[in-house]
């Protein structure tokens, strides 16, 4: 009797969290029909509004992120367009519409910044690790794991030695694979926890250098341009950009990646 109760409740739970995620996702793509509606009417503003409330609701989404970077683009505000481009392309670094439209977005912005020289293979492993999101080399990592249980099993079952050795070395290269995409995954984490990114959402800004308005004037930096934030101080953010510069500016005009 106490089991039969027990299930019971079990099948309440289940029945409600399958209802509640069938209402959630609903309520997500009716949304959504109704932005891109929005969009396709030419009520940009409107269709802003209607994408941000999903945001404001905690959904996230490459689809949600561009689509709002495009409404954002068509009411000439180019530092938001640019900022949830690249939330997507976070979200979905291989993105090519995201990647396109963010490279147009960039031509309308003021600032031209020279990027400070690398060497080639400090380049090589930063598009290495741009490749995948943090989602994306979780899942080659499980690839190369679930691939290297299918070689140690069929190990056993080989028919002769020369099989053995193939699949021995086959198994030494999966290995190799997987003890590798392990540390990019490390590396990539370690990335997004620790170094921050955000985009100036301001026409035009001055930076600051120190965190303090009556401090003397860095630079001046305007919508649109990508920095990164390294410290941060009551109201103020210390950022720095990609030819080294560095100062302080107000945390409003800046919103995070």
């Amino acid at each position: 009797m106490e089991s039969k109760i027990y299930k019971n409740i079990y099948v309440v739970i289940l029945s409600l969290f399958i209802f509640s995620s069938a209402f959630a996702n609903s309520h997500i793509d009716s949304v959504m029909t109704k932005g891109n509606q929005l969009y396709r009417d030419g009520e940009y503003a409107k269709a802003v509004d209607v994408y941000k409330q999903l945001i404001d609701e905690g959904y996230e989404g490459v689809s949600l992120f561009y689509n709002l970077g495009n409404a954002y683009y068509r009411i000439g505000d180019i530092g938001h367009a640019i900022l949830y481009y690249e939330k997507a392309l976070k979200i979905s670094p291989s993105d090519e519409d995201a990647k396109h439209n963010l490279l147009f977005a960039q031509l309308s912005t003021v600032d031209r910044i020279q990027l400070l020289p690398k060497f080639f293979l400090f380049e090589w492993w930063e598009a290495l690790l741009g490749l995948f999101s943090v989602n994306g080399w979780a899942y080659v990592l499980y690839f190369f794991y679930l691939l290297l249980l299918i070689i140690i099993g069929s190990y056993f079952f080989a028919r002769s030695v020369k099989q053995q050795k193939m699949i021995f070395l086959s198994g030494i290269i999966t290995l190799f694979l997987l003890a590798f995409s392990v540390s990019i995954l490390i590396v990539k984490i370690n990335r997004v926890e620790k170094v921050k990114s955000g985009v100036i959402v301001e026409q035009v800004v001055t930076v600051k250098s120190s965190p303090d308005p009556k401090s003397t004037d860095a630079f001046v930096i305007h919508e649109g341009l990508k920095v990164s934030l390294e410290d941060k101080f009551d109201n103020w953010v210390k950022i720095r950009l990609a030819d080294g510069k560095v100062g302080w500016i107000e945390s409003n005009v800046v919103e995070s990646i």
